[in-house]
């Protein structure tokens, strides 16, 4: 099977990035940014966002989560730590993660080092989850090969009647990551494919700033 995909063509003209008026701080950028995504609509998650790790097999994976919780410090996402991901993530804290913002041109990817959040920080937002969701955590052992769709089916039946009338625990093997970047890059789409770029690296604990050629 082959497909010519070569007429897929689209003019970036919604935007310009320039060096001068970007923040001097990447966190505050983003916000920025995000704010703007927002209110522009048309994204369904702006929260969305890839994450790729290194796994023990030596092949790179990204898949989709969800930003739940940003800072200063870096950006939250919540997880099983016992899935591929987290296994990935044990053996190699060195992850990337970006955002695409089409109803923008936008993207920002961003390359740090992931450690977990805190058991506090992941109980609060445990507790907060509707209830279906904290059960989904007790359901699945993320990316384990299961017969069919039935045993998380019979388990979710099994666990509604448990905790019909009681708290649901958040289990131990379930919980947030932080990811606190030393690198972040904002993409801006513009015509001609000269894109804008501009990338905050730290160094010695302080961002340097500069433009990236597209």
């Amino acid at each position: 099977m082959n497909r010519d995909l070569h007429n897929y063509r689209e003019s970036y003209e919604k935007g310009e990035l320039l060096l001068e008026t970007t923040a001097q701080d990447p966190m505050v950028q983003f916000a920025s940014w995000f704010k703007e995504v927002e209110d522009a609509g048309g994204v369904q998650e702006p929260n969305a966002m890839t994450v790729a790790t290194l796994g023990t097999d030596g092949f790179v994976k990204s898949r989709i989560v969800l930003l739940k919780e940003y800072d200063q410090e870096g950006f939250v996402f919540y997880t099983n730590y016992n899935s591929e991901k987290g296994v990935s993530i044990s053996h190699h804290n060195q992850v990337g993660i970006s955002f695409f913002w089409p109803n923008l041109e936008r993207q920002v990817i961003i390359k740090g080092i992931i450690s977990k959040v805190t058991t506090d920080r992941s109980d609060t937002y445990f507790n907060a989850r509707p209830k279906s969701s904290q059960l989904g955590a007790l359901v699945s052992d993320q990316s384990t090969v299961i017969k069919d769709r039935s045993v998380l089916e019979e388990k979710m039946v099994s666990l509604k009647a448990k905790y019909e009338h009681k708290a649901v625990p958040r289990p131990s093997h379930w919980g947030g990551y932080i990811v606190k970047p030393v690198s972040i890059e904002f993409w801006q789409g513009r015509p001609s494919r000269l894109h804008d770029r501009i990338q905050y690296r730290l160094e010695n604990n302080k961002w340097i700033k500069e433009r990236l050629a597209p």
